[in-house]
């Protein structure tokens, strides 16, 4: 643990943070384009030669390494906290207040999860869920396997506008139930109930990551 509270993987490299961002501009740049441009050909130009030289960097087997030995398997990042920070397959929020009963905080989802024109695709809605509802229980360490996720939706959920998104979560004989709603100006767009397994935090398997390897 560090500062008291449960680590459930390695921290993602400054680097990773810094890129995933950049890769999801880039992408929401390249889906706008009207026409093939210069830029574009330059990039393509450069990406084997980046795949193969960070292939060469990245340990054989892409397995996740969990507790002791695992030489060959890659470090298993934090899939609790803020993955889109780091990942850009996943959406950026942040919370403006969080506890073990309630949260809620904003999100705007860029051009990366359009769907329908303007608007977000509905699996992209269902991750997000996910991963406020998790974040939250992982705050109060007290989360585990998925029992299910159910998205209703209200209205379209626009891209490239401030949202706001709520959270109430109650526990039960060892079963947590968090009904999120995603709002705007008001209007309740979509609401996500996820239910999980409450597990104390020692007791997951991303608790016992393997840590980061000390660089030759």
């Amino acid at each position: 643990m560090a500062d008291g509270k449960p680590r459930y993987g390695e921290q993602p490299l400054s680097q990773t943070v810094v890129a995933a961002g950049a890769l999801r501009r880039l992408t929401g740049l390249l889906l706008s384009l009207e026409h093939e441009h210069p830029t574009v050909d330059a990039m393509l130009a450069q990406f084997a030669r980046w795949e193969r030289e960070l292939t060469a960097a990245v340990p054989p087997d892409l397995t996740p390494r969990i507790g002791d030995g695992g030489e060959q398997q890659r470090i298993y990042l934090d899939h609790a906290f803020d993955v889109g920070a780091y990942n850009p397959c996943f959406p950026e929020y942040t919370f403006d207040h969080l506890d073990e009963a309630t949260a809620s905080g904003r999100v705007s989802f860029p051009l990366v999860y359009e769907g329908p024109p303007g608007l977000v695709n509905g699996g992209f809605l269902a991750v997000f869920f996910d991963c406020v509802t998790q974040h939250q229980s992982c705050a109060a360490e007290r989360t585990g396997k998925t029992r299910s996720l159910t998205v209703t939706f209200r209205r379209p959920t626009p891209i490239l506008t401030e949202l706001h998104f709520d959270i109430e979560r109650a526990e039960d004989d060892g079963k947590v139930t968090s009904t999120a709603r995603l709002l705007l100006g008001g209007e309740v767009l979509c609401i996500g109930e996820f239910k999980t397994v409450a597990t104390p935090a020692n007791k997951l398997t991303g608790f016992r990551f393997g840590t980061r390897r000390v660089k030759n």
